[in-house]
């Protein structure tokens, strides 16, 4: 039986060593997704400076989280990074099928196309809002389609620093939160940036 893991990170650095320790786990790059807020425009999905069509970016991602080690340098999931616009999250980086099936799922999902999205592939409601919003205020959310007996092995991989997500409900309601609104403006850069100070967070 197939089940979702998620896990969402303030860093995005994090997220990619994530996304490295699943492949290198054995996890296909087509069972793994990856969504990044983009508020402050830190991916352009422009820069290739050796012409090979690939976010130079993307390919020093997919090299400093080892993935070349299996898979051959940018072939993994980080090299397919594409920018997109998810209701409620604004703009976004992001690859993999979470992403694809969000897009979809927003035309009709009456929750939002990320939770919807995330629910549908099997995340609790409960969380699904969660990892929107920890998305919405800059944070990263990778999330992995896993055979159920390797589920355990493989959250251990991804869970060393990612967010707790009832800590992070718990200081979200503290500040007035009451829940995520898709229909609720994304953050700009300034809102993400301040966010990431409460958190001692870097991109």
């Amino acid at each position: 039986m197939t089940v979702t893991i998620s896990r969402l990170y303030d860093s995005y650095t994090e997220a990619q060593k994530a996304v490295g320790s699943l492949e290198a786990a054995g996890v296909p790059h087509g069972d793994i997704s990856i969504v990044a807020n983009n508020s402050e425009g830190w991916f352009d999905g422009k820069k290739d400076r050796d012409g090979d069509g690939v976010d130079d970016r993307a390919e020093a991602a997919g090299t400093g989280a080892g993935i070349g080690a299996g898979i051959g340098g940018a072939a993994g999931l980080l090299a397919g990074l594409g920018l997109l616009a998810i209701p409620g999250l604004g703009p976004v980086v992001a690859a993999g099928w979470l992403a694809a099936t969000a897009v979809g799922a927003a035309a009709g999902a009456a929750t939002g196309g990320i939770v919807g999205a995330l629910t549908e592939a099997g995340v609790s409601k409960e969380d699904a809002p969660l990892y929107a919003e920890g998305v919405r205020r800059g944070g990263t959310l990778v999330s992995a389609k896993v055979n159920e007996a390797d589920r355990a092995r493989l959250e251990a991989l991804m869970s060393p620093s990612s967010v707790n997500l009832n800590d992070r409900r718990v200081a979200w309601e503290k500040s007035g939160w009451s829940g995520y609104d898709p229909a609720s403006p994304p953050y700009d850069a300034g809102q993400v940036r301040k966010e990431r100070e409460l958190y001692g967070r870097s991109r």
